[in-house]
């Protein structure tokens, strides 16, 4: 492995931190998350024509610029350091990717360069608002029960009589920009208990039955929504019934977890850089507070958790089987260093009208989508067998308790 990044990859980091420096600071974000859309339509259709960040990971074939995940985890850990609200992870790293895999030749030419040109966005919806689980981040989408089953919970779906679409009828909450995505990716439940499988849809917003309603969330950057579904006209996604959609999901989840976990590096990055131009600044005791020893060993912690995570972040990105482990390293480091940002800051940390309170809110709702981190770390550890096999009485095999 040559850890090295190329020039191109640079450039992509240095062209997008420089954009956001300009146009995503703290007034411009706040800003951004109280229009209909949930972020600047303006800046994102600058992100997406003029550096191609929808396609960045799509095929060319497709309009997009063919990279990969590496390049699409640095971007998002720029996005991450300006905590940028944009439909950048629900279109292009949820979406795009399932799209890609399991449409049919025409559903993939008449959406993707749609998607890599900004003009289409997207949105992954799941029942219960058990994203993590559905990705198989937190648990077997095979064999849990996050799609809901037979005639209760989830969205259920059926094949409509004469013309042989298919309809939907239900509801999934925590839909991560789902009520300004133009389209809607529906993971509903057919066939009932003797041949009960999932499914993936496209459901158009214009769909006539579908109403989204947007959500108070913890984290603004992060709009969260409704989407209720009554007997509305959908297409699914591939060409038949047969295709795998839990490991496609899976598969996507461990590449979003690498991005997830850049995007939630660059979050810490930029709450330590903040705090460390503060104590620079602050003064008590006639000298700047970042002089002071105690203050110094802080700083010092995180710096290694962030950097820790970092690398554990660019690893995934490689190697998407470490995702899951390298999201959880990620999400911790956020969470420690966004708390300890809104301590160091001191009085002026606590308010609502300071910076510090938006990186807590990312971490915390990071956490609440994608994790926990305890369950992220005890999937992956199952999955690798590293405690053996759980009886059913409790004890564990191999393992002395």
């Amino acid at each position: 492995m040559d850890a090295a990044f190329t020039a191109e990859q640079d450039e992509i980091r240095r062209t997008l931190r420089d954009l956001l420096a300009k146009h995503s600071g703290p007034g411009e974000v706040r800003a951004a998350v109280r229009t209909a859309e949930g972020h600047d339509p303006a800046l994102w259709r600058r992100l997406a024509q003029e550096l191609g960040l929808p396609g960045l990971a799509l095929p060319e074939e497709y309009g997009g610029a063919g990279c990969t995940a590496t390049e699409l985890a640095l971007a998002c850990e720029e996005t991450g350091r300006a905590l940028l609200p944009s439909p950048l992870l629900a279109t292009a790293v949820l979406t795009a990717p399932l799209i890609a895999a399991l449409g049919t030749p025409a559903q993939r030419a008449a959406l993707l360069p749609r998607i890599a040109d900004g003009a289409l966005t997207a949105a992954l919806a799941v029942p219960g608002g058990s994203m993590a689980a559905a990705l198989g981040l937190t648990a077997d989408n095979r064999t849990g029960g996050w799609a809901g089953g037979g005639r209760a919970g989830g969205v259920q779906a059926r094949q409509a009589t004469g013309d042989g679409g298919w309809r939907l009828y239900g509801e999934a909450d925590r839909v991560l920009d789902g009520h300004s995505a133009g389209l809607l990716l529906v993971a509903a439940h057919t066939g009932g208990y003797p041949r009960s499988r999932t499914l993936l849809f496209l459901v158009s917003a214009e769909a006539e039955g579908l109403t989204r309603t947007r959500l108070t969330s913890i984290d603004e950057t992060r709009p969260l929504a409704r989407v209720e579904l009554r007997d509305t006209a959908a297409e699914l996604l591939g060409p038949h019934e047969a295709t795998d959609v839990c490991g496609a999901l899976a598969a996507t989840g461990r590449t979003a977890a690498a991005v997830l976990a850049a995007e939630a590096v660059g979050a810490a990055a930029g709450a330590l850089a903040r705090t460390v131009a503060y104590v620079k600044e602050r003064e008590q005791f006639g000298r700047a507070i970042g002089s002071f020893q105690a203050v110094g060993h802080r700083l010092a912690d995180l710096y290694v958790r962030v950097e820790a995570a970092r690398s554990a972040a660019y690893y995934a990105a490689w190697d998407p089987a470490a995702g899951p482990l390298a999201l959880a390293q990620a999400l911790e480091a956020a969470r420690t260093v966004a708390g300890e940002a809104v301590q160091l800051h001191g009085g002026i940390g606590f308010t609502w009208e300071h910076e510090a309170h938006l990186y807590v809110k990312r971490a915390a709702a990071d956490e609440l989508l994608f994790g926990p981190v305890h369950r992220l770390r005890d999937h992956a550890a199952g999955q690798a067998g590293l405690f053996g096999d759980v009886a059913a009485d409790g004890p564990v095999h191999g393992v002395a308790v």
